[in-house]
């Protein structure tokens, strides 16, 4: 539920509030300043296309996003750059400002307006939140119980469950719940890391997974093949068709004359720089969930036959998949335990270090490559809808709906 603010805080939030329109002016115009035009000016390009055009509402979601949570080369954001030039900042400026690096993405429904607040669900992880505007109760005019609203969130700090609307917010009426919870479930499973606010769908999410790698097992045989693009094509839609056919055969009464939600044919496609590949690698692991990589085949080969770590093409294999922070660990670990005998070889070779040794060093190689990997906390590998969308999605029948996320892993995929 949303947090209730107490009358006798009221006015140090709204001197909050005050502030944090002050600060938000000073931040857009510092992050739109030259410094920054090598970074944001690029991201603009790209989303116009080639035609160049780009409507007001998406310029200002993406400089509000480039702003927020855009890593700089360095690691840090506008905000930090901002926060660290600004010596005259009070603590509560700076606690206010770092607060805004961690916005909350999704698409609203209004639950009710109170005062100068409204209180909105979150369909995306299913929380409500307290909502303020820094240009007052004004920017919620035309909005109404049971509207929606796709908008980005920031905390008031430090005033406990306060949200401020960020950046662009566009509202939606209630009549448009079937196109909003169609986008709303598009965003939870392209983006899950979304739905995780949620402390709740992250265990939710490890049980579905769980059950769906089991299924997965059952339906394939294995939790690794490495097949031609074409056939883990097919055999990932023949996997997900017998999934939609168990959940039709589980609920008959409500799945009758149509599709269940969210699954569109074809069910997968695999990117181009996967397609591309001589084999790809389909590894539905207990933790990393499920993932595809590109000639995997050849690297297992590799592993195989050390006497292959001598061929250029082999080498740079190995080296993509060692290179790319866009691919796990994963492959690697599991290769070099399935071929324990030669692994240190391969890595010797390719490392040109007559000492190294899987054991010894194999982990600290892997941390060293890909820092990122280590810096985020597992993650579910399926996103776990909320009750709400899904009675949306359902036309108002109770029900959740889980689908697993394929992440494919490609070289020079970011």
């Amino acid at each position: 539920m949303a947090a209730v603010v107490r009358s006798e805080d009221e006015a140090s939030l709204r001197g909050l509030i005050e502030r944090s329109s002050e600060l938000k002016g000073e931040l857009v115009s510092f992050g739109q300043g030259s410094r920054f035009d090598r970074w944001l000016t690029p991201l603009l390009l790209d989303a116009a296309g080639p035609e160049r055009q780009l409507d007001e509402g998406k310029a200002i979601r993406i400089i509000d996003a480039f702003i927020l949570r855009h890593r700089l080369p360095d690691g840090s954001t506008v905000v930090d750059r901002f926060v660290a030039g600004r010596r005259d900042l009070s603590e509560v400026d700076r606690a206010m400002l770092l607060g805004w690096r961690d916005p909350v993405e999704g698409i609203f429904e209004i639950r009710r307006k109170d005062g100068d607040a409204v209180v909105l669900l979150n369909l995306i992880d299913d929380l409500e939140y307290r909502t303020y505007s820094n240009v007052g109760r004004a920017a919620f005019h035309g909005v109404s119980k049971g509207g929606f609203l796709h908008t980005c969130l920031v905390p008031v700090h430090p005033a406990a469950g306060a949200w401020l609307i960020s950046g662009m917010m566009s509202s939606y009426p209630r009549s448009s719940a079937t196109e909003i919870a169609r986008a709303a479930l598009q965003l939870a499973t392209s983006q899950p890391e979304l739905v995780f606010r949620n402390p709740e769908k992250i265990e939710q999410g490890w049980h579905s997974m769980r059950q769906d790698r089991a299924e997965f097992i059952e339906f394939c045989g294995s939790d690794e093949l490495i097949l031609p693009p074409a056939e883990v094509e097919d055999r990932l839609n023949a996997y997900y068709r017998h999934r939609q056919e168990v959940a039709v055969a589980g609920h008959p009464d409500r799945a009758r004359g149509r599709r269940l939600p969210g699954l569109a044919f074809p069910a997968f496609e695999l990117p181009r720089g996967l397609a591309e590949s001589d084999t790809v690698g389909v590894i539905y692991d207990e933790v990393d969930g499920l993932n595809f990589y590109p000639d995997y085949g050849m690297l297992r080969d590799l592993f195989a036959d050390p006497a292959l770590a001598g061929r250029r093409q082999h080498q740079d294999v190995l080296r993509a998949y060692l290179r790319e922070e866009s691919i796990a660990p994963l492959p690697i670990r599991r290769l070099a335990a399935a071929h324990p005998e030669t692994a240190d070889t391969v890595f010797r070779k390719l490392l040109r270090k007559p000492g190294f040794t899987w054991a010894d060093h194999g982990e600290e190689l892997l941390r060293r490559r890909k820092p990122r990997y280590y810096e985020n906390e597992p993650r579910p590998g399926v996103s776990v809808i909320g009750e709400r969308l899904s009675e949306l999605i359902a036309g108002g029948q109770r029900r959740r709906f889980t689908r697993a996320r394929p992440a494919p892993s490609t070289p020079g995929r970011r």
